[in-house]
């Protein structure tokens, strides 16, 4: 198949571009960037989610489209709310509008799992409205949509807003564990391997208008986490908690888990976290 992928050069956005081209399938990638990881049978075409024609040149002639072209960054968007809203709302509503004209097979949208939960601010508010924009896209227009909410997504090409590479580019680097939020928090952490091989997955005819979430099946204490990354690393100096004014955190299971809608995919096997921490860590020390 012909798969556009928006946001392709980001994170989440490059594996799973990688693991649609490892499946057979003709993918392009349009971000407002290159990609470091580009492979040789994958096109990229440059430019903004607001340019039509750029956008438009993208999605024509493709049967599949992937959006992850968004703010995915909570605390800048508690920051920055105005570019919040434009880019994961109006530019969510851009993308499902040429997909409707070309009459794309699907709509895969890269949300969160903050979508349905009372915390996460404008960050929430953003992927709640871009989200409810997708499902009335097929109320209204028949356009079929495939909603990802993901959780705790960590690995490899994450970057610097990323919440575990952040504890990892302290403890590496500085040699402090430092962890902003509760020391009650729990996590449900996915390696990114698994969501992109997930993410792909729901090409299936089941999960046709559906609403996915993409989370770990194991519940870690941040206590525990924080201790493991400091024996692994051999720092023995005291665990630092900062507390961060108007944070949007969620600290122990969000209200999404009581879904008033989205479904938890179901895996048969996941990458250990010991196992992709200690992978993670190799690769940013290279």
């Amino acid at each position: 198949m012909k798969i556009t992928v928006l946001g392709g050069s980001g994170f989440i956005g490059s594996h799973v571009a990688d693991e649609l081209s490892k499946r057979g399938n003709k993918v392009t990638i349009f971000d407002k960037k290159k990609s470091k990881w580009l492979r040789k049978d994958q096109k990229i075409l440059i430019g903004d989610i607001f340019n039509y024609k750029a956008l438009e040149k993208a999605i024509r002639g493709s049967q599949i489209v992937y959006n992850f072209a968004a703010l995915a960054d909570l605390d800048m968007a508690m920051q920055k709310p105005l570019i919040s809203a434009r880019t994961n709302i109006l530019g969510t509503v851009q993308a499902l509008n040429l997909c409707k004209k070309y009459k794309i097979k699907r709509f895969v949208h890269a949300s969160s799992i903050y979508a349905d939960s009372n915390q996460g601010g404008f960050y929430s508010c953003s992927k709640r409205a871009s989200d409810d924009y997708v499902e009335e896209f097929y109320k209204s227009y028949k356009l079929n949509y495939t909603i990802l909410r993901y959780g705790s997504v960590y690995g490899s090409r994450s970057d610097k807003s990323n919440g575990v590479r952040k504890i990892l580019d302290k403890a590496i680097w500085g040699k402090k564990i430092i962890y902003t939020g509760s020391s009650k928090a729990v996590r449900e952490y996915i390696n990114v391997l698994d969501a992109a091989r997930a993410s792909v997955d729901v090409l299936k005819k089941s999960f046709k208008n559906k609403c996915i979430i993409l989370t770990g099946h194991k519940s870690f204490k941040i206590n525990e986490v924080l201790k493991f990354l400091a024996n692994t690393l051999n720092i023995d100096s005291k665990i630092i908690f900062k507390n961060e004014k108007n944070s949007q955190h969620y600290i122990k299971k969000l209200n999404p888990y009581l879904m008033k809608r989205g479904k938890k995919f179901k895996f048969t096997k996941m990458i250990d976290f010991k196992k992709g921490i200690n992978f993670l860590i190799k690769e940013l020390k290279h």
